[in-house]
C-alpha cells in the first residue's frame, strides 16, 4: 500500500482536530457553538417552581397561550434543548404564547427533598392561575412523560378549569396494560410496594443516580451514541448540530427526585395504578381523570420503552367523558420532544393542533381520534422497532433477545400474577386455619396492625375526603376514651343506631377495641321492639338519629358531626354528646386493655327480620374473621382495591363482607352515605373504585336510573354481596361488563361460608370457601322439619339436585346445646345446621331453595319460594317479585306477586314461558301483578307488605295456573271461586 503526502497530511490535521475537540470536551464538558437559548424571563418565583415566559417582548394580543410541563428528574430546558427548533422555538413561530413550569433541583431548593407528588399537582395549579390572569385566556397545557402525568391529575383537581386542551407526550396512564420494557406487572407491583415503603423515602435519588438510571435504561443506544461521537470528534461541524442535545442527556439535563415524591408514584400509579382506576390522593382529596372533559392529544412513541404505547393509549378508557386523540410516531421517548423527530412532525402537529381548537384550522391527517381497544404489549420488535433499530440491534448482537421478548413478557405475566394471587391468599387462609378459641382477634386488633404496619395507607373515603390508618386509629382510641368516660366496659352490649358514616365505623371499631358488644341497628326499623329483644340500655347514636333513638326511653350516646354542630334534643341524664369530651382529659382505667377480643367471645348482635318474625343473630370474633378472610381470599382483595360499600353496616353483608373483607385485604374503603344513583356514577370514578358491595335489590336502583349506559368505561372490576335474584344479576354483569358477580351465603349460626367464585351460574351460591366449615347436604322433610336417616340411623346424604338442609361440621368449643346435632353421620361428630334448604347441582355448586320456615305447604307437598322468585325475576318485564303461602280454607295456595319495569308489559304467556323450567307441582298456582313491592332498609324485597297489602283481586293482572293446559290464564270469578273459595 502506498501513502502519499496527501494522505499523511490529512491524517495528522484529523489526529490534530480529534486531539483539539477531544480537549475541549474534557475541559468544558463539551463543543462550544454559537446556539442561543430562546429568551425568558422569570415572571413568577415560589417555594415549588419558577414560572418562565418565553420570548417576552413579543406583546402580540390574542395568541393561544400554552403552559408546558417537565417531567421530574428532567431539566425544564427541555423545551428548548434543540433552540429555535425546540418547542418554544417553533410553536412561538406558530404565534403561540409559550409558558414554562420549572421545578428546579431538589438539590438546591429550600425543602427540595421533601417534596411529594401533590406538592407539584398544586405548583402546576398555581401556575395556570398566574398565567391566566396575565393573559386572560384558558391554558393548553402540556407535558412530557411524568410532566404529561401532572397535566392531567391538575386539570383533574381543577375540574379542568381555565384548561382547554391537554397534550401530553409519552405519558403513562395504564400502567397495568404496558409496563416499561414489557415486564410483568404483578411482579413490578411489588417491587414498587417495597421501594416506596422502605427505599426511596431514606435514600435521595441525585442527578448523577437519575442520569445513569437512564442510560442503563438503554445500554446499547448509549454505547452506540458515546462511539458514534468518538468516530466523528474530528469533525466540528457534524457534531456541532447535535451538541446541545448531547450535552443535555449526558449531563445538564438531569436534576434529583425528591424521595417522597418518587414513593408517591410508586405507590399510587405503579402498584395501585390509580391513575387508571381513578381515586389518586391529591392532599386529603381522592381525584379521577373521568372528571375530565376538555379535548386530549396525546402523542404515542411506537418504539417507546418507557411511555408504552399500550400504557399511553390507557387515557381514553381513564378519561371516559373527554375527547381523546392521538399521533402515533416512531420514535423513542426522548425522541418525542427532541431531535429531528420532534422538529419535523411533534411540534408542526402540536401548533396544527392548537390551530385546530382556537384557530378554526382543519385538524391534520396525523391526529385521530385514539381507538380504546388496542392490543397492548403486542410484538411491536417483529416489524416497526426492527426497522427503526436495526443497525443498533446488529451493532449489538441483541435481535434474539428482542425477538423472544413477546414471547418471554407474556409467559412470565401469566406466571407472576398467578403466583402473586396464591401469595395473598395463602397468609389469610394460615391465619383463618391458627384461629383457636382463644385467639385474640377482632374488628379492633385487624385496624391496629393496620395503623402500625402503614400508618400512612388510605383507609377509607368518605365525602371528597381520604383519612388514613394513623387518623383512624387515634379517632377510635378517642371514642374509646369517651364511651369509657360515660360507663361502658368490656362485654357490655351497646346498641349502635347510625347511618353510613365514619363515626359509625369509629364506634363499631371502639367497641371492638374496648372488649364491648355492638348490636346493629337499622335506622327506621322497629327500634323499640329491637331494643326490647337485645336487652340494651345504652345506644350510640347520630344526630339525624338522635330523637328516634331518644323516643325509645333508652341512653343515648350522640357521636358524629363534629363537637360545632347542635343536637335536635338538649343534653340530660339520657342524652350524652360524645363529641363534646375531651379525650386528653379522660384518665384510662386499670383495667383497660386495647383489643381484648378473644375468637371465642362474641363481638356483635345483628337483629334481623321484622314483626313477629323480628329474631337476634350472634357473631363472634372468630365468626366474623372467618367471613372477613374468606371475602378477601375470594373476592382477591388487596391493596390496589378500592370496595365500595354500599351496604350498610347494620346488615351482614356490609359487616362481614364489606368491611371485614376490605379489612382482611388490606384495601381502600369508599364509604356511601346512602344508594344515590347519581353520587354513585361520581364516586366510582372519583374513588377508583374496583369492587361495588350490595344487597339483595339494591343494584337494581342504580341500573334503573341509567347513570352507567352500556359500555360507559368504568373500574369496576367486582360486585360482591348477597341476595341478589339471578335476572337483576344478568343485568349487572350485562350493564357492567367485564364486571362479574360475587355472590355469598353465610350462616349466622355456624361457620359456613359459600361463594359462587366463577361468578357463571347467575343466582347460585358457588361452594364452599377454604377455611372454613366443611358442609353437608341432608335429607330432610321441610313438613315434619325433620332430618331424614337411612337405615343404620345416621343422616342420608343428598343426591345430586336434591333438596335438603345444608349443614355445617362445628368447631371445636361450639355449644350444641341450642340447635346443635351430634351423631349425624358417625356417633359423636357434630354439626351446626343452618336455616335453609338447598341442593347441589352436579358439578358441586349449591343453589339456595328456600328457608325452613317460608316453605309453603300445599297439597300437593311442599312448594319451594326461591326457584319461583329466581324464574321469575329472569322475565325481562318483571320488576320485582314475592313468593308465598295463601292460606285458603285448610290449606295453603303457593302465590307470587310481581312488580313489572316502567315502560314494560308483562302477559300470562310470558309467565307460562318462564315457569316451564320448574317441574309442574313447584308452580306457583297464582301470579298477580302489583303496582309497588315495598323493601327493607336492606333493600329486600319485603313479602309481609305484600300479604298485608291484601289478597289478589281479580282483573287482567292476575293469572291462575291451568295445570291441565299447563299455561297460565286470566283469573274468572269463576275461577276465583274454586280457587280461592271467593
Amino acid at each position: 500500500m502506498k501513502f502519499s503526502a496527501k494522505d499523511m497530511v490529512g491524517s495528522v490535521q484529523r489526529l490534530m482536530a480529534t486531539a483539539q475537540n477531544g480537549l475541549e470536551v474534557i475541559r468544558f464538558g463539551g463543543l462550544t457553538n454559537d446556539v442561543e437559548s430562546s429568551p425568558f424571563e422569570v415572571v413568577e418565583r415560589r417555594r415549588m417552581y419558577r414560572l418562565r415566559h418565553y420570548f417576552p417582548d413579543d406583546a402580540t394580543p390574542g395568541r393561544p397561550v400554552a403552559v408546558l410541563v417537565p417531567p421530574l428528574m428532567v431539566n425544564a430546558d427541555i423545551w428548548d434543548v434543540n433552540a429555535e427548533d425546540g418547542a418554544v422555538g417553533i410553536l412561538h413561530r406558530g404565534g403561540i404564547d409559550c409558558w414554562v413550569v420549572d421545578f428546579g433541583s431538589p438539590a438546591s431548593e429550600e425543602g427540595g427533598w421533601e417534596r411529594d407528588l401533590a406538592d407539584h399537582v398544586l405548583a402546576v395549579s398555581s401556575a395556570i392561575d398566574t398565567v391566566c390572569e396575565a393573559t386572560g385566556s384558558s391554558v393548553h397545557l402540556m407535558g412530557y412523560s411524568q410532566g404529561g402525568m401532572f397535566a392531567y391529575q391538575t386539570s383533574a383537581y381543577r375540574y379542568g378549569k381555565n384548561v382547554a386542551s391537554i397534550v401530553t407526550f409519552g405519558s403513562p396512564v395504564d400502567v397495568v396494560a404496558g409496563m416499561p420494557f414489557g415486564l410483568p406487572y404483578g411482579m413490578v407491583s411489588d417491587v414498587a410496594e417495597f421501594l416506596a415503603d422502605h427505599v426511596v423515602t431514606r435514600l435521595p435519588i441525585t442527578d448523577s443516580m437519575v442520569r445513569i438510571g437512564f442510560q442503563m435504561l438503554d445500554p446499547v443506544k448509549t454505547a452506540k451514541s458515546r462511539i458514534d461521537f468518538l468516530r466523528q470528534l474530528h469533525d466540528r461541524e457534524a457534531l456541532l448540530p447535535k451538541e446541545r442535545q448531547r450535552r443535555f442527556l449526558n449531563n445538564d439535563g438531569w436534576v434529583g427526585y425528591a424521595g417522597p415524591a418518587a414513593a408517591d408514584l410508586l405507590k399510587q400509579f405503579v402498584a395501585h395504578n390509580r391513575l387508571m382506576l381513578g381515586g389518586f390522593v391529591i392532599r386529603d382529596q381522592p381525584i379521577s381523570l373521568a372528571e375530565l372533559k376538555c379535548p386530549i392529544l396525546a402523542f404515542v412513541g411506537e418504539v417507546d420503552d418507557i411511555g408504552q404505547p399500550a400504557a399511553v393509549r390507557g387515557i381514553v378508557r381513564a378519561a371516559p367523558n373527554a375527547e381523546v386523540y392521538e399521533a402515533s410516531l416512531v420514535a423513542g421517548h426522548f425522541g418525542l420532544v427532541a431531535g429531528s423527530m420532534a422538529t419535523n412532525h411533534t411540534w408542526p402537529l402540536v401548533r396544527q393542533w392548537i390551530d385546530w381548537m382556537d384557530r378554526d384550522q382543519p385538524l391534520p391527517p396525523e391526529i385521530a381520534p385514539m381507538a380504546e381497544h388496542v392490543a397492548s404489549n403486542r410484538p411491536r420488535s417483529a416489524a416497526t422497532r426492527v426497522v427503526h433499530t436495526v443497525g443498533t440491534l446488529a451493532e449489538a448482537g441483541a435481535g434474539m433477545g428482542k425477538a423472544l421478548e413477546g414471547i418471554a413478557n407474556n409467559t412470565v405475566r401469566g406466571s407472576v400474577e398467578l403466583v402473586g394471587e396464591a401469595a395473598r391468599a395463602l397468609p389469610r387462609l394460615t391465619r383463618l386455619g391458627m384461629i383457636q378459641p382463644h385467639t385474640r382477634i377482632s374488628l379492633g386488633r385487624l385496624l391496629a396492625e393496620q395503623a402500625q404496619r402503614a400508618p400512612l395507607r388510605d383507609l377509607f373515603l368518605f365525602d371528597d375526603r381520604v383519612h388514613t390508618n394513623a387518623s383512624v386509629n387515634v379517632r377510635i382510641d378517642n371514642v374509646v376514651r369517651g364511651l369509657i368516660s360515660v360507663g361502658v366496659r368490656p362485654a357490655m352490649r351497646v346498641g349502635v343506631l347510625m347511618e353510613t358514616r365514619p363515626s359509625a365505623l369509629a364506634t363499631v371499631a371502639a367497641l371492638s377495641r374496648l372488649g364491648a358488644v355492638a348490636v346493629l341497628l337499622a335506622p327506621g326499623s322497629e327500634l323499640a321492639h329491637a331494643i326490647e329483644l337485645t336487652g340494651i340500655k345504652t345506644v350510640v347514636a347520630d344526630p339525624e338519629n338522635l330523637r328516634t333513638a331518644a323516643a325509645t326511653g333508652t341512653r343515648v350516646l350522640v357521636l358524629g358531626g363534629g363537637g360545632a354542630r347542635g343536637l335536635d334534643i338538649s343534653q340530660g341524664e339520657n342524652v350524652i354528646d360524645l363529641e363534646q369530651i375531651d379525650p386528653t382529659q379522660v384518665r384510662l382505667p386499670a383495667w383497660y386493655r386495647p383489643d381484648p377480643g378473644l375468637a371465642r367471645e362474641l363481638a356483635f348482635v345483628l337483629v334481623t327480620g321484622t314483626g313477629d318474625r323480628l329474631e337476634t343473630k350472634y357473631i363472634t370474633n372468630h365468626r366474623w374473621a372467618l367471613s372477613a378472610f374468606g371475602t378477601a381470599t375470594s373476592a382477591d382483595l388487596d391493596r390496589k382495591d378500592t370496595v365500595y360499600c354500599l351496604a350498610p353496616l347494620h346488615h351482614s353483608s356490609g359487616l362481614l363482607v364489606s368491611l371485614g373483607g376490605a379489612i382482611a385485604g388490606g384495601s381502600r374503603i369508599a364509604l356511601a352515605r346512602s344508594l344515590d344513583p347519581a353520587r354513585f356514577a361520581e364516586e366510582v370514578h372519583r374513588y377508583g373504585v374496583t369492587v361495588v358491595t350490595y344487597t339483595w335489590t339494591m343494584l337494581r336502583d342504580i341500573l334503573d336510573a341509567g347513570v352507567f349506559p352500556t359500555g360507559h368505561r368504568h373500574p369496576i372490576r367486582l360486585f360482591i354481596g348477597s341476595g341478589m335474584p339471578a335476572g337483576l344479576w344478568r343485568r349487572t354483569t350485562d350493564q357492567f361488563d367485564p364486571a362479574r358477580v360475587l355472590e355469598f351465603y353465610a350462616s349466622i349460626e355456624g361457620d359456613v361460608v359459600l361463594a359462587n367464585v366463577t361468578g357463571v351460574k347467575a343466582g347460585c351460591k358457588g361452594r364452599p370457601v377454604p377455611g372454613t366449615a366443611k358442609v353437608e347436604l341432608v335429607a330432610y322433610d321441610p313438613i315434619t322439619e325433620q332430618v331424614l336417616v337411612n337405615e343404620s340411623g345416621f343422616a342420608r346424604r343428598c343426591a345430586d339436585n336434591e333438596v335438603g338442609l345444608l349443614i355445617g361440621k362445628a368447631s371445636d368449643g361450639v355449644d350444641l346445646s341450642e340447635g346443635g346435632l351430634r351423631g349425624v353421620f358417625t356417633a359423636g361428630d357434630a354439626w351446626m345446621p343452618t336455616e335453609n334448604l338447598f341442593r347441589r347441582d352436579s358439578d358441586g355448586d349449591y343453589w339456595l331453595v328456600d328457608r325452613t320456615d317460608t316453605v309453603i305447604r300445599t297439597p300437593r307437598g311442599p312448594v319451594y319460594t326461591q326457584p319461583i322468585v329466581d324464574t321469575l325475576n329472569d322475565i325481562t318485564a318483571v320488576d320485582m317479585e314475592v313468593a308465598y303461602g295463601l292460606p285458603v280454607g285448610d290449606h295453603n295456595l303457593a302465590v307470587a306477586a310481581v312488580s313489572v319495569r316502567k315502560g314494560f308489559r308483562l302477559e300470562p304467556a310470558d309467565v307460562t314461558e318462564a315457569l316451564q323450567v320448574l317441574d309442574h307441582h313447584q308452580r306457583p298456582d297464582l301470579v298477580y301483578v302489583v303496582a309497588e313491592i315495598p323493601r327493607s332498609s336492606s333493600y329486600r324485597p319485603s313479602t309481609r307488605a305484600v300479604q298485608v297489602a291484601g289478597r289478589p283481586e281479580l282483573g287482567p293482572g292476575t293469572w291462575w295456573y291451568n295445570r291441565a293446559a299447563e299455561s297460565y290464564e286470566v283469573l274468572s270469578e269463576a275461577d276465583a271461586r274454586i280457587l280461592l273459595g271467593d
